[in-house]
């Protein structure tokens, strides 16, 4: 075996990394779980949590739940980017994997163009 001054044996390393793995628990397995237990949510971009916070939108279990009606009733009509709207708040939510791109308060809707849509939910 080869082995470079002040590097350990790939075998080392290689026995290490199966010690810190849980047993048992596939990679598989917690992918699925991970999904399960994030199914049905909708979350936020990095931009739009920063959006959100600088245009001082809170987001409460209560719109949450109205977004993720609206990207199932997008879902079922098989749309892909929607902007998701009520009279003060806009949202643009990529539907397929039911994340916030973006948020607007009203002001901010007045001016604005929305592109790249294809459906609209009134919340």
């Amino acid at each position: 075996m080869i082995e470079r001054v002040g590097q350990q044996p790939l075998s080392t390393v290689h026995s290490q990394r199966q010690e810190t793995s849980s047993p048992g628990v596939s990679f598989d397995a917690a992918l699925r779980q991970q999904m399960q237990a994030q199914e049905g949510q909708v979350s936020f971009s990095k931009h739009a949590m920063a959006r959100a916070e600088e245009r001082g939108i809170q987001v409460t279990t209560d719109l949450l739940e109205k977004l993720h009606g609206s990207v199932e009733k997008a879902q079922a009509k098989g749309a892909i980017n929607i902007l998701a709207l009520d009279s003060s708040l806009a949202f643009i939510i990529n539907v397929p994997n039911s994340r916030v791109i973006t948020t607007m308060s009203q002001d901010e809707m007045k001016e604005n163009i929305f592109t790249n849509i294809d459906g609209a939910v009134i919340l």
